[in-house]
């Protein structure tokens, strides 16, 4: 998990410590929904804690020429659209934000590749081959 990742997830834990919980006490106990929600709110609260305590924090290159963890990578298809990704931990992961799972089948297929290589990915329509543009870094601590 990045270190943006892991922040996240702590702030997210004391989010629903500090007040999603308080917010649920202050509804009527004997509601069956108020005690679908506890159950909820319980559940997230020992994953989300659970997360933090088993997290890895790989090294985050800050500069090199490959894709790694933690870089932003750019690639173009054969149609010459161009995509950016950042490769992140599993629990970072958010397709509309363009962060992929470290693990996902298209981040296996860019790593390690170099700008400037083309790399074969398999996607539900069929075979493709896409060309890595562009490899970003970032600084410790921001976000891309």
């Amino acid at each position: 998990m990045t270190p943006q990742g892991i922040n996240s997830l702590r702030a997210e834990l004391k989010r629903l410590v500090e007040e999603e919980g308080p917010a649920l006490s202050a509804l009527a106990p004997e509601d069956p929904d108020t005690k679908r929600l506890r159950q909820i709110l319980s559940r997230r609260i020992e994953y989300v804690s659970e997360s933090l305590r088993t997290a890895e924090t790989p090294a985050v290159p800050t500069g090199g020429d490959r894709v790694e963890f933690g870089s932003t990578v750019t690639i173009r298809d054969p149609q010459n659209a161009e995509s950016t990704y950042r490769l992140v931990g599993v629990d970072e992961a958010d397709a509309g934000e363009n962060r992929i799972s470290w693990r996902a089948p298209i981040a296996k297929a860019l790593w390690h590749a170099r700008v400037g290589d083309r790399v074969p990915f398999v996607r539900p329509s069929g075979r493709t081959e896409l060309e890595i543009v562009a490899i970003a870094y970032e600084a410790a601590g921001q976000n891309p």
